[in-house]
């Protein structure tokens, strides 16, 4: 059903946890399944030097959230900014089409700390961060089941 990537970032969750010093902080969830995201940024310049986040929900959802903070360090916010959960569900080698909203909202919580750090420098985020909506389970109706 998962991929061994899914499963090694799902055991093995890279970049997990708080980030002290972190100059930007965004969190998104999913009401219809629970998951819950945090991402912690650390931005000097226009580079995201440290990142980290907490993650509550299944599986699928840590292991999005791992990968794309791994996809995300190091990199231009603008980089950051073309993250998509295309980009995040093919890092993993695919997800079932059930799990596919794990890897929106892990796009989604990038954006929202994003959109943060523009706002803590009192910068409107929309017109370069984009509206953030819900992610959505779509027609599959969703499992956050393991």
């Amino acid at each position: 059903m998962y991929s061994e990537k899914v499963m090694d970032h799902f055991t093995n969750p890279r970049n997990v946890g708080e980030l002290a010093d972190a100059n930007a902080v965004g969190e998104v969830g999913n009401a219809k399944c629970g998951d819950i995201m945090k991402m912690y940024f650390k931005i000097e310049g226009d580079v995201i030097t440290d990142v980290r986040f907490k993650t509550f929900g299944c599986g699928a959802a840590i292991a999005t959230s791992s990968m794309a903070t791994e996809m995300i360090k190091g990199r231009t916010i603008q980089q950051a900014l073309q993250l998509t959960n295309k980009a995040v569900m093919e890092a993993l080698d695919g997800l079932p089409p059930v799990k596919v909203h794990c890897s929106v909202l892990a796009e989604q919580a990038v954006k929202a700390t994003l959109s943060d750090y523009y706002r803590r420098q009192g910068i409107d985020p929309v017109p370069i961060v984009g509206e953030l909506h819900d992610p959505d389970h779509g027609e599959e109706g969703g499992s956050c089941g393991l």
